[in-house]
């Protein structure tokens, strides 16, 4: 399935949630009428001198149009509420999920093997997804098999595992299950789910308002008023049974919403690994294990629409998020023969040995490598040891992504500490001309970071080598270690960014490109930001900013500018835009124009991107800058960047 119809099918779930979800608090609205009604009949109605009641004809006289709009409007206001204070707090970025459920980051210079190797598949997933690495996050505490990916957009996603899964699966295993999360990335089912979860948590909440009520109650239940007392507990009773019918309805929409993206993901995942062996196994060990995907947070159940596999065992499966775990398999693999994997869960406790090392002033590279080697210890039986991937030595994985990235392995290694990844951003953007280098070091100097400018002048030769093929790929790697930095460090490290671009009095298109990339994924992570807001419904409508972005691309690239430029506006529907003058195609002119066009609605962004590929490779050869121009306005609209080889 194309990008376009991945788009068209995540709109229409989200035009089922928004229905689905007008239904449910319709649906509530109508039975607190009716228990409303219900309770006037019975306690005012009810004759105590001759113990009689009038007959049900006289129900009706209790229902009220008023009372009913009073009603409406009190539910609909409190579950609006909700919903905007659970989708403020859930929409702040991935990281507040995955820490909600218990979840540590994974800093880039670990140690551990499992963690290592997690990162290293994670990198390898980004690139086969053409997006910078995600912080990726451990679930230490559960031994289910399961992951998610959480956020609004590629900007602040994160990844998350279990210990689970990162001890029991080999490489190609885990590398399906990252690649699952990947398309859910990618398909713009994020935010789908953060929706979900706001919309739902509103439709629930007369529920738990309910329960408070019963707890209050029963505090409360003593003195001589006990008809008094004895309100609160049955209109918590009645709010409790709208909250059950409500999360009864919750979890059809979770359902309903849920399955068919989870179909997507298991074939996007084929397509990224380029093999249905990796998906289709790790589905196959999950059905072989006894925790199966089962995990234990406090908010899996709420979110459990968000993970690769049902957190919870479900009695109907009507209400299950996930399709049966057979049909998945078989979805990948027609010709499985129905025989699961058996994996052996391993014996570890992670707090124990936390605790054992910190006692003994252990570090915490230590504690994880114990947790891993009494993990593998315990499922040796199954032949992991003889996974020749899951390679001991965490250099080895650097090596490994030098040589795929074509970097050398030094600058691997300092792109995955913060001081390193600083250093090597601020070398890709030192002259060559003496007095303005050392005025850019500097610069770097009043950062008061020690070793930083020592580091920087060190790494500017090699970065000079490597040339512009690079430099992209090297932004991305340095991302997982600069989002480690702290608020305070990356205003400083923003700070100075911002000087050494500007120290030559002018701005450069890489440097322009450079700036943009770092701002689109490192903002969300320290600062407030507020998305862009859908403005233009054709491309008629940003006519002139398109013909400012594709003259630029056209000039810049290494292909005839009049046919790169003509090849796009025809791609576009657009042949009347004529190619700008290259003298005209002013770095802060296409800045202009791209921020217009990431006001534009979703569906035409990826239109304009491929747009862009298509006319850029015309000459049979996407060069770096062209590629740089792409990606980095493919950030400032927050847009997935499309395939280099579509």
């Amino acid at each position: 399935m194309d990008f376009f119809a991945q788009q068209d099918l995540a709109r229409r779930n989200t035009r089922w949630l928004v229905a689905l979800f007008l239904l449910a608090v319709l649906l509530l609205v109508l039975l607190t009428n009716a228990v409303v009604a219900a309770f006037l009949f019975f306690s005012q109605d009810y004759n105590i001198y001759s113990g009689s009641r009038e007959g049900m004809s006289g129900f009706l006289s209790y229902f009220s149009w008023a009372r009913f709009g009073t009603i409406g409007a009190a539910i609909s206001g409190t579950v609006a509420v909700v919903v905007l204070a659970m989708w403020i707090h859930l929409s702040t970025g991935g990281k507040t999920v995955a820490e909600s459920m218990g979840g540590t980051r994974i800093l880039p210079q670990s140690r551990d093997t499992a963690e290592r190797r997690c990162l290293n598949v994670v990198e390898e997933m980004a690139l086969a997804a053409n997006m910078p690495v995600p912080p990726v996050y451990v679930l230490n505490e559960e031994r289910g098999i399961n992951a998610f990916a959480a956020g609004v957009t590629p900007a602040d996603a994160v990844v998350a595992v279990t210990r689970g899964a990162i001890e029991h699966l080999r490489r190609h295993e885990l590398q399906g299950v990252i690649a699952h999360e990947f398309s859910h990335i990618l398909n713009g089912d994020m935010r789908l789910n953060i929706r979900l979860a706001a919309m739902l948590k509103g439709i629930t909440f007369i529920g738990d308002i309910g329960r408070l009520l019963l707890r209050s109650g029963a505090r409360i239940r003593t003195g001589n008023d006990a008809r008094g007392n004895a309100v609160l507990p049955l209109l918590g009773i009645a709010l409790w049974l709208l909250g059950l019918l409500g999360g009864l309805s919750a979890g059809f929409i979770k359902a309903a919403i849920s399955r068919q993206k989870e179909y997507l993901a298991d074939a996007s995942a084929v397509q990224f690994t380029r093999s249905a062996d990796g998906i289709g196994s790790a589905l196959k060990v999950i059905g072989g294990y006894i925790p199966g995907t089962l995990v234990h947070a406090a908010r899996a159940t709420e979110l459990s629409h968000i993970f690769f596999g049902r957190v919870t065992h479900r009695l109907w499966q009507l209400f299950d998020t996930h399709p049966p775990l057979r049909e998945r398999i078989l979805r990948v693999d027609p010709q499985w023969d129905g025989q699961y994997i058996q994996r052996k869960p391993s014996r570890y406790n992670w707090q124990k040995n936390r605790a054992d090392a910190a006692a003994v002033g252990v570090g915490r590279a230590a504690v994880v490598a114990a947790a891993a080697a009494s993990a593998l210890a315990d499922t040796s039986e199954q032949g992991l040891e003889a996974d020749a991937t899951f390679d001991t030595d965490p250099a080895a994985l650097e090596r490994e992504t030098a040589t795929r990235e074509d970097i050398p392995l030094a600058f691997v290694q300092h792109s995955h500490e913060p001081l390193g990844a600083q250093a090597l951003v601020f070398a890709l953007l030192m002259s060559e001309e003496p007095a303005l280098q050392q005025a850019q070091l500097a610069i770097v100097a009043g950062t008061g970071i020690h070793g930083l400018e020592l580091l920087t002048h060190t790494l500017r030769p090699g970065i000079h080598q490597l040339g512009a093929p690079r430099r992209l790929p090297l932004v991305e790697l340095c991302l997982p270690a600069l989002k480690a930095m702290s608020a305070q460090q990356y205003q400083v490290f923003r700070r100075t960014l911002l000087q050494l671009i500007r120290s030559d009095q002018r701005i450069e298109l890489h440097e322009w490109c450079l700036f943009q990339l770092l701002r689109h994924y490192l903002d969300p992570e320290f600062l407030p930001t507020r998305p862009s807001r859908p403005r233009y419904r054709r491309l008629e409508q940003v006519a002139p900013p398109v013909q400012t972005v594709l003259s630029m691309l056209a000039h810049e690239g290494g292909g005839e500018p009049a046919a790169v430029f003509r090849l796009g506006a025809q791609t576009l529907g657009l042949p009347a835009l004529a190619l700008q003058p290259q003298e005209s195609c002013t770095v802060a002119g296409f800045s202009r124009a791209v921020i217009t066009l990431a006001d534009c609605y979703p569906l035409l962004k990826p239109r304009l991107l491929k747009a862009m590929t298509l006319a850029a490779s015309d000459d049979g050869v996407l060069s770096a800058v062209e590629w740089e121009i792409i990606a980095s306005t493919a950030a400032v609209m927050d847009c997935p960047l499309p395939s280099p080889c579509e």
